[in-house]
């Protein structure tokens, strides 16, 4: 799946994913929401996100999450 709001370039906060045009990490997002924040509040803590931004955010963790390798207990 494509992800046109997210961008990884390696000069930029260490090549972590970041919201395209910002040092905003989509860890620094996802932590927020994880903290309780709504959408519309992590937005506006970022005042150079949008709440889709958020949202692309959000989906990109999910996705990087599904294609994880994951290993069986044994």
């Amino acid at each position: 799946m494509a992800h046109e709001r997210i961008e990884t370039d390696p000069t930029i906060m260490q090549g972590k994913p970041v919201i395209r045009g910002t040092r905003v990490t989509v860890e620094q997002i996802v932590r927020e929401c994880a903290r309780g924040l709504s959408i519309a509040e992590v937005a506006e803590q970022y005042p150079r996100l949008t709440e889709a931004d958020v949202l692309a955010a959000l989906a990109f963790a999910a996705d990087y999450l599904a294609n994880d390798i994951t290993v069986a207990a044994e």
